[in-house]
């Protein structure tokens, strides 16, 4: 099985910056593409924030362009994201997100359309 777990929240000032990561685990024989996505508290959606395909092309959400900076490590199955000038609207539990994960499965090959990590809360105090 796959499995995402996520790192770096925390409870940070408003201007400040913080690093999420988020490393893949298993036979994973590849991934088409990470994204990050945040839910606000109380909120029943959640926004894309920022995705990276295997190829390093990036995309971002209008509200964090030239603020947050995603980033990968494909050999470490790993993505990061970047989150500077923070501002109290940042605050929101972000989720990795993992796309057309192929691995191997007992020695089998399966593919999952998409795993989510268990998310991370990232609190910005005004």
């Amino acid at each position: 099985q796959v499995q995402l777990v996520e790192s770096g929240g925390g409870l940070v000032q408003a201007g400040g910056s913080l690093r999420l990561s988020c490393a893949a685990s298993g036979s994973i024989l590849s991934i088409n593409s990470m994204d990050w996505h945040r839910q606000t508290p109380g909120g029943h959606q959640r926004e894309l924030v920022a995705s990276i395909t295997s190829d390093g092309v990036t995309n971002y959400a209008d509200s964090v362009k030239g603020r947050f900076t995603i980033s990968g490590d494909n050999a470490k199955n790993t993505v990061y994201l970047q989150m500077n000038s923070l501002k109290p609207e940042d605050t929101a539990v972000y989720y990795c997100n993992a796309a057309a994960v192929i691995y191997n499965n007992g020695g089998k090959l399966q593919r999952a359309r998409e795993v989510w990590g268990q998310g991370t809360l990232v609190t910005v105090s005004s």
